[in-house]
């Protein structure tokens, strides 16, 4: 079977078989790609013990798919494009050749500082082609990577350091991004006094920022390469691994205030990811794609890097944030570098429509082709002016949905090929089986019906456990609704039977397409000296989405209340990162809680949504009065 869909018929017939006969269509489905040794099982799975394996026993080596099969038709072509956080340093073009040729290097590296087959190595870098060489490096010689965006604390780079017992951090000493210098190094330093597991620190020079050197731990990155270069360039042989061998761990917050590192294996995710770029983005070859991404999301992983290359593309990677020097840069990128394909997030579009016509101006976007929206649901004035003011009417939009769990996509129009209609994330790709359910976990037959989103049937990409903690997986994912993938999000499907996601229905906020713990930003506030207790829920916001509110009880009345919150916003950062910050804060002296002790965040909720008349029945409130001091505060 072709690994493209070429027409909507077409996708129906695919659509029809993928679902009949789902293990003969993912099986011709990996017969695209290149294996060292064929499976002897296509699918083995049992969701209540939220157990899945793809392809048993195949033995391939995902970088061999990105990279080495490319060579000889495409060894000239650019693989990568780097555009550096300020406009005036030069720009980077790694072509494939080069990119086996760094990747090989970085690999040898990687084994001459001792990493083996299985170690988990951290990764806490800028957004440089170094740290695509460095993932894909991993990959190569069997290593398990851990990216860790470089927006995070050091306490949450910690908490994810313990918790995969990484031996092993590549970083940087320092980063920009926009006006910003980040001081990486200096963050990994304060990290590191609770990882005795780290034996060994790769700094790459980036900012040229003065950083701490310890003797027998810490080493330079160009000094290694060196000596790579002094062994003569080794070739670094791409290392057999089993399809469900762990390929890369991604933390994710959830509703506990511990962060939970989604695992996912070499031949599902290589799969998945390689047949939803080809198909999602309809990508031609020679075309210049642009995610917007970091690569320490998932989003970065999966179409910046893996599914991009895996198809032979020229992907384009940013350093710097879309409103610097000014609000015309994804524009001037554009142009530059006649970008074909535009992947970005609803945050970064509703932002840029805020600065309205002026920073498009002079901009040529005729390169443009394609666009896409990623991490969350786009609202229909966002989805408009994407279409007309960056796509020109002309531009195919495909809105995706899908998790940092589920690999790759899983509901999205096929580029020019499904009738789109704004805000809607349409259909599902062939061999993705969604069903909404009720509360009591009933399918909802039908159209023009809504409930919550279940899949109900393993496609290659799905999460194979939460790392060293297999039980949480089974009960966050596959034990609210029985034998079947709860994602966690609510969702209408309209008269035509197009998907419409409509936001998270448990205790996690969306913010800018980042999927935040309720508890885990709680459990930081409660950090603060002064606070008793604390709730947080998400709210509408016109720029990210959703926004985070935070209700909180401090020990005394005395404080400063503007000070007060100043210093829980930097507690915050600093237990977690900025990325967590409350938008609001409000001081309360209880919170609306059952007699059993649980708080009511459906009452919270709708205060922060300023809704505060339809607040439901608080009879069975502890202290009812409580929530009118709440109304009256309300911010």
């Amino acid at each position: 079977m072709s690994l493209r869909i070429r027409n909507f018929e077409e996708y129906t017939q695919v659509y029809k078989k993928s679902v009949d006969q789902p293990e003969e269509f993912w099986a011709e489905i990996a017969e695209n790609f290149k294996w060292q040794k064929k499976w002897d099982k296509v699918l083995d799975w049992d969701f209540r013990k939220a157990d899945t394996k793809w392809f048993s026993n195949a033995k391939l080596n995902i970088t061999e798919n990105c990279i080495d099969r490319h060579l000889e038709k495409l060894g000239d072509q650019p693989a990568i494009i780097w555009e550096p956080n300020d406009p005036e340093e030069h720009y980077r073009r790694i072509t494939y050749k080069e990119l086996h040729a760094k990747v090989s290097q970085v690999g040898t590296m990687l084994k001459n500082n001792g990493v083996k087959k299985g170690d988990r190595v951290c990764i806490y870098m800028p957004m440089v082609p170094e740290l695509a060489f460095a993932v894909l490096a991993c990959a190569r010689i069997g290593a398990i990577h851990s990216v860790v965006f470089g927006g995070f604390s050091a306490q949450s780079i910690a908490d994810r350091i313990q918790d995969a017992q990484c031996e092993v951090v590549i970083t940087a000493d320092g980063g920009f991004r926009g006006t910003k210098d980040v001081p990486l190094k200096n963050v990994i330093d304060d990290a590191l006094v609770q990882c005795p597991s780290v034996g060994r620190v790769i700094v790459l020079t980036r900012s040229r920022t003065p950083v701490s050197m310890i003797k027998g731990r810490d080493c330079w990155w160009e000094d290694e390469i060196k000596k790579v270069e002094t062994m003569g360039n080794p070739e670094c042989v791409a290392e057999p691994m089993d399809a469900e061998d762990e390929l890369f761990i991604l933390y994710t917050s959830g509703s506990t205030g511990k962060p939970k590192g989604v695992v996912h294996t070499c031949g599902g995710y290589m799969v998945c990811t390689g047949y939803t770029f080809a198909n999602v983005f309809q990508y031609e070859p020679g075309e210049v794609f642009f995610c917007t991404a970091d690569i320490g999301w998932i989003t970065g992983h999966s179409y910046l890097m893996y599914g991009a290359l895996l198809q032979g593309a020229t992907t384009l990677m940013f350093e710097g944030v879309p409103t610097w020097p000014d609000a015309g840069r994804f524009w001037e990128i554009v142009d530059k570098y006649k970008v074909n394909i535009l992947y970005t997030a609803p945050t970064a579009i509703r932002s840029l429509m805020g600065f309205g016509d002026e920073p498009l101006k002079g901009k040529d976007l005729s390169s443009l082709t394609k666009l896409g929206s990623v991490g969350e649901p786009i609202n229909e004035e966002a989805w408009n002016w994407f279409n007309e003011k960056i796509g020109k009417g002309k531009c195919p939009i495909v809105d995706t949905w899908w998790q940092t769990e589920t690999g790759g996509i899983m509901i999205s129009p096929l580029a020019g090929i499904t009738p789109t209609k704004p805000g809607h994330a349409t259909l599902p790709l062939p061999g993705i089986q969604p069903c909404l359910v009720d509360e009591n976990g009933l399918e909802i037959e039908g159209n023009g019906v809504s409930g919550n989103l279940c899949i109900k049937f393993p496609w290659p990409g799905i999460i194979r456990t939460t790392y060293g903690d297999h039980e949480r997986c089974r009960t966050t994912y596959f034990s609210t609704y029985d034998n079947k993938y709860f994602t966690g999000d609510g969702c209408s499907r309209d008269e035509d039977g197009y998907y419409r996601i409509t936001g998270r229905v448990d205790d996690v906020i969306n913010v800018s397409g980042h999927r935040i713990g309720t508890a885990e930003v709680e459990n930081a506030i409660n950090m603060h000296a002064d606070v008793i207790e604390s709730a947080v829920v998400g709210y509408p916001h016109d720029i990210k989405g959703q926004g985070i509110y935070a209700y909180v009880i401090l020990g005394s009345s005395l404080h400063d209340h503007d000070l007060t919150r100043r210093d829980i916003l930097q507690t915050v950062t600093r237990i977690i990162g900025a990325i967590a910050k409350p938008d609001k804060i409000q001081f309360v002296s209880g919170l609306p809680k059952t007699r059993s002790g649980k708080i009511m965040r459906r009452i919270l909720r709708k205060v922060a949504e300023g809704e505060t008349e339809n607040l439901g029945d608080t009879t069975t409130l502890l202290d009812p009065a409580v929530v009118d001091e709440i109304k009256a505060g309300a911010l």
